[in-house]
């Protein structure tokens, strides 16, 4: 592990009621990307009765203009309703060889669980964990990971 980040620039978007067919997640995501709007975390819900629900994050400073797209997409995009929350924060973890070394996303996990934080959302790669967690429990989770891997500050 060689750091800890804290990302408060980010807002969650939700579609909800989508259809659960091939293709929609591509036209939701081809969308965005046509009009310059980077999406990171995504989540998408196990399909129901037809639909699924699809959430991602987006930087601060885009989320007016993607709510406005998606708005105006809408039925093209099967949405029935879209939710937002901008009171959110990254917290993402760094290092070589995180997958290869087992327990690492269960050690952040549990210094979360210790310090109350709740998490929202959860991406990985092979060099970075990323939480999603309320913007107020940002510098708890912060610091309770940093402690947690004992990192120096």
């Amino acid at each position: 592990m060689t750091g800890v980040a804290a990302d408060k620039n980010t807002a969650r978007i939700s579609v909800i009621g989508v259809e659960d067919k091939p293709g929609i997640a591509f036209r939701i995501f081809d969308t965005l990307a046509g009009n310059n709007i980077n999406v990171d975390i995504i989540l998408q819900s196990v399909g129901r009765e037809g639909t699924k629900d699809i959430s991602f994050t987006v930087a601060s400073d885009d989320l007016e203009n993607a709510i406005r797209i998606l708005e105006e997409n809408k039925k093209r995009l099967t949405i029935q309703d879209i939710t937002w929350n901008e009171k959110v924060a990254k917290l993402s973890i760094v290092g070589a060889g995180m997958m290869s070394n087992p327990g690492v996303a269960a050690k952040m996990f549990d210094s979360l669980y210790n310090s109350r934080v709740n998490i929202n959302m959860i991406s990985t790669s092979e060099i970075r964990i990323t939480v999603l967690v309320a913007e107020d429990d940002i510098e708890q989770a912060m610091i309770a990971v940093h402690d947690g891997f004992a990192l120096a500050d």
